[in-house]
């Protein structure tokens, strides 16, 4: 299944508190329950104004969606092409 990087601006995301951000992904994990189980959220990265979220779904319909219903924005969804890591060069 396809992986996806969503861009989520977020004024002020390197502030919020950790009762926020557990707050927030409850409501993600509360959404992503109701989708089903195509979509999975793998995990976020909290930038000084943005989130950086990995997501694997079929498509990003569904991704648009989970945005919508959970109130976060998805500014932009971008397939992910590859992966690589320092093993990469392994080889």
């Amino acid at each position: 299944m396809p992986r996806y990087v969503i861009e989520r601006p977020l004024p002020g995301a390197e502030n919020l508190s950790p009762s926020e951000l557990q707050a927030m992904a409850e409501r993600s994990n509360s959404v992503l329950r109701e989708l089903g189980p195509t979509i999975q959220w793998v995990h976020s990265y909290v930038t000084e104004n943005r989130l950086y979220c990995v997501y694997i779904a079929p498509n990003p319909e569904i991704i648009l969606e989970h945005a919508r219903c959970a109130g976060f924005p998805a500014e932009t969804i971008t397939r992910v092409a590859a992966v690589i890591d320092p093993t990469t060069a392994e080889r």
